[in-house]
């Protein structure tokens, strides 16, 4: 009885904290502050997280992928425009199920990755619905207006219910919605840079709101406004990124409103050094529309001492925010973010060796340089992810109470 209790008032933690804990409990012991057995009853208060992440079944893998291909064949029978039906009934019909997975998914006591599989479906035949709606109405089903109401109902779905997997589909389409709209009459690559650039802003405000109460939620908005902001950077770096052609309209100029309002929410809300996240982002937006602003040219076949310059300050601005998401990522206890920050790196950097070194070096050298770059740049990733983790380490149990949090939210996805 007193383990199945003990079970249930276990507190998920980071790997990192938990090691922590341990090694604090171990002191503690030694010093004789605490016996044996009180030393192992704190640290069964405490459940290590990762552990906990790593044990993804195949059975929880296959839920997903089964609710992720319903879903997106759903969209693709609309799409196919069922001719069988008439367009109410095919309006009805795709309705009918929407509401059917609603129901399994809210109203029945399934729970678990079932209930998180029967999300997804729901929140993607949202999106069945709302196209089936508009080729009843006539709109054009490539217009972004769809996505955005498409994205609109699935996060009142995910809001409303506390459901991880609603929210994913609702930041993806709300995000392709907020880039796709301003860029629909007059899309130009310094409009697209405003446009991811903002929505990095945006996203990163928005998770560090979350992180008052919903830091699951906030983890996503942190993830993909991560992954925003290293495309705007991106395709600022970029020779053929310019200000040509370039205009304001209401939607951009909205974008900067909205991304403005939610920095200072931010601010506000936030506690301590999360109050750098918006400003890291604030960053990120300024140093893109600087690349922009910054024409060098766009011939690539002749590289002067302009291009090197543009070259070297953007692949520091790059390196810079990389380091700021390991830092973010490993003070969050997000490897996701990691993840983004090597793998862009890595990517950037190749572009970059491209851009400037293939006018210069030709043939097998080149590859040799390239090899030489990504070897340094791999080495001196890991060493700087690795000193960033062991001075964090050194905190404490700090953001001990976010994880506590995000426990009190529900366990359903």
């Amino acid at each position: 009885m007193d383990t199945m209790q003990t079970r249930q008032h276990q507190h998920p933690v980071s790997s990192e904290h938990y090691r922590w804990l341990r090694r604090e409990v171990a002191d503690w012991q030694m010093d004789g502050l605490v016996d044996a057995d009180t030393a192992q009853a704190i640290t069964a208060r405490y459940l290590d997280a990762g552990t906990t992440h790593r044990r993804f079944s195949l059975g929880r893998l296959l839920l997903f992928l089964g609710g992720a291909f319903v879903g997106v064949g759903l969209i693709w029978l609309v799409a196919a425009n069922l001719d069988q039906l008439p367009p109410m009934l095919r309006f009805v019909a795709v309705a009918a199920i929407w509401l059917a997975l609603i129901g399994a998914a809210e109203l029945t006591r399934v729970t678990g990755s079932v209930r998180g599989a029967l999300r997804l479906m729901a929140a993607l035949a949202f999106g069945a619905v709302i196209f089936q709606a508009a080729q009843s109405l006539q709109v054009p089903a490539y217009s972004p207006t769809l996505i955005g109401f498409w994205a609109a109902g699935a996060l009142v779905h995910a809001y409303g219910f506390r459901a991880l997997m609603p929210l994913v589909v609702g930041v993806i389409t709300g995000v392709g919605w907020w880039i796709s709209q301003p860029l629909w009459d007059n899309g130009t690559a310094a409009g697209a840079v405003v446009a991811f650039a903002t929505a990095a802003v945006a996203a990163i405000s928005l998770a560090v709101v979350h992180d008052r109460g919903l830091t699951r939620f906030g983890q996503v908005w942190r993830s993909v406004g991560a992954l925003l902001g290293m495309i705007a950077l991106f395709i600022a770096a970029v020779p053929y990124t310019t200000a040509d052609d370039f205009e304001w309209d209401a939607w951009l100029v909205g974008s900067l409103v909205v991304a403005a309002a939610l920095v200072a929410a931010a601010m506000v809300i936030a506690r301590g050094r999360a109050r750098l996240e918006p400003l890291v982002a604030v960053a990120v937006l300024a140093a893109a529309v600087l690349m922009v602003l910054w024409d060098t040219g766009t011939d690539t076949s002749d590289v002067n001492a302009a291009d090197w310059a543009h070259a070297a300050v953007s692949v520091v601005a790059f390196v810079a925010l990389a380091v700021a998401l390991v830092a973010i990522g490993t003070l969050r206890d997000n490897p996701v973010l990691t993840v983004i920050a090597m793998v862009g790196l890595v990517i950037f950097t190749t572009f970059q060796s491209f851009a400037v070194f293939a006018a210069i070096v030709e043939g097998a050298w080149l590859f040799l340089v390239l090899g030489l770059v990504f070897l340094a740049t791999g080495f001196l990733f890991d060493r700087a992810r690795r000193e960033i983790a062991a001075s964090l380490e050194d905190v404490g149990p700090d953001t001990l109470h976010a994880h506590q949090d995000s426990q009190q939210e529900g366990t359903g996805r």
